[in-house]
């Protein structure tokens, strides 16, 4: 099964310094690369690269970043974003955009999501996602 990485592990992986706890997570992200079961969408790219003043370091993770084809977002990945959206607010559960459309897509299209995110638990409890452990 493909995974979905989101922006939290990749931000480890690219952009912060190396930690003991957070060498495991790059290690499981650099073997699922290495297996090619990463896949990507246009909104996790976008959040990975906001924010960075310097152009040089934009241009290395963009590079970086270029292997990594998105997976065609369509009408039915939005409504679905809405709809879980709805399901966890009514739930008590507060999300962004992004996570749902996240959590949709990989829905959708039957993938893991990989992500050190806590939000993605609690949605997970009234959504049909699958979070990779």
């Amino acid at each position: 099964m493909k995974v979905l990485v989101d922006t939290s592990v990749w931000s480890l992986a690219l952009r912060r310094k190396d930690t003991k706890e957070d060498s495991v997570i790059i290690h499981k992200l650099s073997q699922l690369i290495m297996d090619s079961m990463v896949v990507m969408i246009g909104p996790i790219r976008q959040e990975i690269l906001s924010g960075i003043s310097q152009e040089e370091t934009f241009m290395s993770l963009k590079t970086k970043l270029e292997p990594y084809e998105d997976i065609k977002i369509c009408s039915n990945d939005y409504e679905t974003a809405a709809e879980f959206n709805n399901t966890c607010r009514r739930n008590g559960v507060q999300g962004s955009h992004t996570d749902f459309l996240i959590c949709a897509v990989a829905h959708n299209y039957d993938l893991l999501i990989f992500t050190t995110d806590d939000d993605f638990a609690n949605y997970a409890k009234f959504l049909p996602i699958n979070l990779l452990n």
